[in-house]
């Protein structure tokens, strides 16, 4: 397995990985240092490389030129890395993240086979006529044509299949798509010959304990590992559960959090749980009512699943976990692909879109009270929910991954 060290590329693919491993399979798993101790904790052996990306959640300042050349960068000083890593050491099989492409090249070159994991959307029937103008619109910028020109080079001259970026990145040869097929535009122009939509790949949670206990139980490691066997109480007082949370890279909007706290923390009946992240002070929220717990991280989905509603980011993590638990969401995009998820989640009729930067607290309390009173909505989260957990998981990606072996 190889990918880069964000979580958001890398936790999509765990379970899978310890799944391989309970099979009896030897998995290494390619990825910088800082990640050695998620790595090890699936059951894979880690391969380090040095990564040059900088840390996670700095990049989404970047305008999608300067991203895409800060990627591709690591790419090119990830393959001379992996080449020595698995000189001596050669796999069965390459699986890699969208963003460990640099496998792909290497498997072509050694004639072994490579199968994408993409943590998010992947290409349809008619993408790249659909994105073309975008894509030109690119290249018109001198940084942009730099960009496309150096990606080309490099694949050429690594005696790729193909020299066009796009086709190397978004049409692998084989692709397990670890999203629910629900939030995949265009899903009825997806080549099934190509892609298997397995869901999301969530793991084992922990059931809901019966004993009274701390909110949060463990908390990720700044090295970078994560522990995953943890549990999330519902105060027994309450009658409905709000999870608000802007993921983990985007987390420093304080304004926002006082709207959350201004809305929800006086409303009759519910409790608050509020994930402000590690660069937010405490005491730039305010006075705080019982109601409200907050924390720099909580496990999620154990929350998600005692919660009423979901008040999300609408990362492709988020919005599947919400899609998982059958939650209705509210959806506040930040950067990237959550403003394709907000809207996919609302098309769905499972959320609402809002802008976090200028919703009201009274229009914050009206979703949350217009969400979870309609019939319709309820309705569609338990079906979607029914559809996700029939996808396979890990179990079935696995199954996959062998009949590839």
């Amino acid at each position: 397995m190889v990918s880069i060290p964000f979580h958001g590329h890398v936790n999509p693919s765990l379970e899978i990985v310890r799944e391989l491993v309970r099979r009896g399979h030897r998995v290494t798993y390619a990825n910088d240092p800082s990640f050695a101790g998620t790595v090890t904790a699936a059951g894979a052996e880690l391969k380090p490389y040095r990564s040059t990306l900088p840390p996670a959640g700095t990049h989404g300042t970047l305008d999608p030129i300067d991203q895409l050349t800060m990627f591709l960068d690591d790419a090119i000083a990830m393959l001379p890395q992996l080449r020595d890593a698995y000189a001596e050491d050669r796999p069965d099989l390459f699986l890699y993240d969208i963003a460990g492409a640099p496998a792909r090249l290497l498997g072509e070159q050694w004639g072994i086979p490579a199968t994408q994991l993409s943590p998010t959307f992947v290409a349809w029937d008619g993408y790249e006529q659909e994105m073309a103008p975008m894509i030109e619109q690119m290249r018109a910028d001198p940084r942009g044509a730099a960009y496309y020109r150096r990606f080309s080079t490099w694949l050429a001259a690594n005696d790729s299949s193909t020299t066009d970026s796009m086709s190397f990145q978004g049409r692998p040869g084989r692709c397990l798509a670890l999203i629910p097929r629900a939030l995949q535009p265009n899903a009825h122009r997806v080549d099934p010959a190509v892609y298997d939509f397995v869901g999301p790949i969530l793991g084992d949670h922990p059931a809901v304990s019966s004993k009274p206990s701390p909110p949060v139980a463990s908390e990720p490691s700044q090295s970078g590992s994560e522990t995953h066997a943890i549990s999330w109480t519902r105060p027994a007082t309450a009658e409905k559960v709000l999870l608000v949370s802007l993921g983990s890279a985007f987390t420093d909007h304080p304004d926002f959090y006082r709207r959350c706290v201004a809305a929800f923390g006086s409303l009759p009946g519910w409790h608050t749980v509020l994930q402000i992240g590690r660069t937010v002070d405490p005491a730039e929220l305010g006075d705080i009512p019982g109601s409200v717990e907050f924390h720099p991280w909580v496990p999620q989905v154990a929350v998600l699943e005692q919660a009423d509603a979901f008040l999300t980011h609408a990362g492709m993590g988020g919005s599947s976990e919400g899609l998982w638990c059958g939650t209705p969401m509210i959806a506040a995009p930040q950067a990237a692909d959550q403003f394709t998820n907000a809207e996919q989640l609302a098309a769905l009729g499972v959320a609402r879109v809002i802008d976090s930067a200028t919703v009201t607290a009274d229009e914050l309390r009206d979703h949350l009270l217009g969400l979870t009173t309609d019939p319709a909505v309820l309705t569609r989260c338990q079906a979607l929910k029914e559809q996700v957990r029939r996808e396979g998981g890990a179990t079935r990606a696995a199954d996959l991954i062998e009949k590839m072996l």
